[in-house]
C-alpha cells in the first residue's frame, strides 16, 4: 500500500509516493512561475497549478504504475494565504493573489479599524500577506468583481475542488486567512463580516488528518489511481511539518525555501501579534504552533546569483566557502527585504540593502553577505518568538537551502541552535501531506509521524560568536535608520 502527497509550492508543485513503512517510493516536480504585473503584486494563474499537477502525476503513473495503483489515500499541502476567487459556477474570476503580495497595506489598516478584536480572535496582525486584506483590496479596487465572488479558496483547496468536487479547508491553512477564530478552531462571523463576507463564502473546515473528499473516478483513471480514494484535509505548507516529526510541544523546524520560517509546536493558542508572530492551528487536532516568517530566504540567494552572473547557487556558495575569516568579517551587511518583510517589521515597503560595499568586495563577499543576512533575519524571528539562542534543543532544517552545509553551519552559529537535516527532508511539505494521508486512514500518530533519521547535524561554532554578534548589531541598526527612506 502507498499514499500520495501533493504539495503546491510557490515555485514548484511536488508529488510523492510514500509506503506503509514511511519510505519514499518516488517523487516528481513541476516548476511554477510568478507573475508580478505591478510593483508589490504577486500572482499565479490557478490553471497553471492544475497543468503542473497533471504533468507530475502522469510522470508518476508512467514510472510507478504499481505504486500508483496501490494508493489508498491522498494528502494535500500548499502555499498559504493565497486568494482563489470563484463565482457561483466555480469559475476562477482572476489570477490568484499570493502570500508574498504586498498591495493590501491600506486594507490591513481598514480591517483592524473595522474589527478592533481582530488580533485577539485571529491571533495575528493584519498583514498584506494574509488572505482577508486581499479581499479588502479587491472590494475597493475591483468592486464589480468582488460582487461576483461566491467562494474564496486557498491554493491547495482549489486543487482539492478539482480532485473531489468538495470545497473544504483544513484548520492550519485556514488560520492564515484572518477569518478564523484560531483558539476555537472555527470561522469567525465578526472577522468575515468586517470584509463584507460570511460563512457562505467559505469552505467547510476539517482537521488536517480527516477525510475531506474522494477522488473523482475520471481523474483516477487518467492517473492510474484507484477511484474514490479519500483525500485528507492536509495542511498549509508549514503545518505539514508532521513530515519531519514536529508534532509535540517544543519541536520545530527552520525552513529555507522561498521564504524563511521558524516553526515551533505548542499545546495551546498563544498569540503574540505585537511581535508580528503568527499563531496558527497545527494540522493535528488540539495542537497549535507559533511561527516567524521572513519573505525572502533561498529566493535572496537565487536573486544574488542572477545579479552577480553566477550560473547557480552551488557555484556562488563554493566561492563563498573559500573566503578567509578576515574577508567574512569585512563583507557587506545585507538586509534581505527584497519584497517587504513580515516578522518582525510587518513592512511591505521594506527594501533590500547591501551596506558597506567597497572596491575590494567581489561576488563571494556579496554571496556571504546574503546568506548571513538571511540568517540575521531568522535570528530576528527567533527573538520574536520569545526564544533566545540556546533555548531550543534543536531545529530540523528543511527546504532548498538545507542542501548547503556551509549555510547550515552558519545558521546554527547565528541562531545558537543545533540544526539537523533528515533523510528525505528534501521532500518537504509533500512528505507531510503524505503522512497526513496515512493518519486519515487511521494509522497511529506515533507510527506515522516519527522524525526521519538524521543525516547531518550542525552545531553552533563558539569561535564565531563574537564576530557574528558584532555584525548582527550592525544589521539590527540598519532597518530603523533607513525605514524612512523605503517606499520612495
Amino acid at each position: 500500500m502507498t499514499v500520495l502527497g501533493i504539495d503546491l509550492g510557490t515555485s514548484e508543485l511536488k508529488v510523492l509516493l510514500l509506503d506503509a513503512r514511511q519510505r519514499i517510493v518516488a517523487s516528481a516536480g513541476e516548476r511554477l512561475m510568478l507573475q508580478r504585473p505591478r510593483p508589490l503584486w504577486s500572482e499565479q494563474n490557478p490553471a497553471d497549478w492544475w497543468i503542473a499537477l497533471d504533468r507530475a502525476l502522469l510522470r508518476l503513473a508512467a514510472g510507478q504504475p504499481a505504486a500508483m495503483a496501490a494508493v489508498r489515500a491522498i494528502g494535500l499541502s500548499g502555499q498559504m494565504h493565497g486568494a482563489v476567487l470563484l463565482d457561483a459556477a466555480d469559475a476562477v474570476l482572476r489570477p490568484a493573489i499570493l502570500w508574498n503580495d504586498g498591495r493590501s497595506a491600506d486594507a490591513c489598516v481598514a480591517l483592524e479599524r473595522a474589527e478592533p478584536r481582530l488580533r485577539a480572535i485571529a491571533g495575528n496582525l493584519a498583514m498584506p500577506g494574509f488572505t482577508a486584506p486581499k479581499l479588502g483590496w479587491l472590494r475597493e479596487h475591483e468592486p464589480a468583481l468582488f460582487a461576483r465572488v461566491a467562494c474564496v479558496l486557498l491554493p491547495k483547496d482549489w486543487l482539492r475542488l478539482g480532485l473531489t468536487g468538495e470545497k473544504a479547508s483544513d484548520l492550519s491553512d485556514a488560520s492564515g486567512t484572518l477569518w478564523l477564530d484560531v483558539g476555537r478552531r472555527r470561522w469567525s462571523p465578526e472577522l468575515l463580516g468586517a470584509c463584507g463576507l460570511d460563512e457562505r463564502h467559505m469552505p467547510r473546515l476539517v482537521e488536517g488528518c480527516e477525510v475531506a473528499g474522494r477522488l473523482d473516478a475520471r481523474l483516477a483513471a487518467r492517473w492510474g489511481l484507484p477511484a474514490g480514494v479519500p483525500v485528507a484535509g492536509g495542511g498549509g505548507d508549514n503545518a505539514a511539518a508532521v513530515g519531519i516529526g514536529a508534532v509535540r510541544p517544543g519541536e520545530g523546524f527552520l525552513s529555507l525555501g522561498t521564504s524563511g520560517v521558524i516553526f515551533v509546536v505548542s499545546d495551546g493558542f498563544r498569540p503574540n501579534p505585537a511581535a508580528a508572530v503568527h499563531a496558527f492551528c497545527h494540522a493535528l487536532p488540539a495542537t497549535w504552533h507559533q511561527m516567524s516568517v521572513m519573505l525572502n530566504a533561498a529566493s535572496a540567494l537565487r536573486w544574488a546569483c542572477e545579479l552577480l552572473g553566477q550560473p547557480d547557487e552551488a557555484t556562488l556558495l563554493d566561492r563563498v566557502a573559500r573566503l578567509t575569516p578576515a574577508q567574512r568579517a569585512a563583507a557587506p551587511i545585507f538586509l534581505p527585504y527584497l519584497g517587504g518583510e513580515r516578522t518582525p517589521h510587518n513592512d511591505p515597503h521594506a527594501q533590500g540593502v547591501l551596506f558597506g560595499l567597497g572596491a575590494g568586495h567581489d561576488a563571494a563577499s556579496v554571496g556571504h553577505a546574503v546568506i548571513e543576512g538571511v540568517g540575521f533575519g531568522l535570528r530576528d524571528g527567533l527573538a520574536s518568538l520569545g526564544l533566545a539562542p540556546g533555548a531550543l534543543a534543536r531545529l530540523s532544517l528543511v527546504g532548498g537551502g538545507a542542501r548547503s552545509p556551509l549555510w547550515a553551519g552558519l545558521l546554527a552559529s547565528i541562531l545558537g541552535v543545533p540544526l539537523v537535516t533528515h533523510d528525505g527532508g528534501e521532500a518537504g511539505a509533500a512528505l507531510g501531506a503524505a503522512r497526513l494521508a496515512w493518519l486519515a486512514l487511521g494509522l497511529p500518530l506515533a507510527e506515522v509521524c516519527a522524525p526521519p533519521p538524521v543525516s547531518c547535524r550542525f552545531d553552533p561554532d563558539p569561535a564565531e560568536a563574537d564576530r557574528l554578534d558584532a555584525r548582527y548589531r550592525r544589521f539590527r541598526a540598519l532597518y530603523p535608520a533607513l525605514r524612512g527612506q523605503f517606499g520612495g
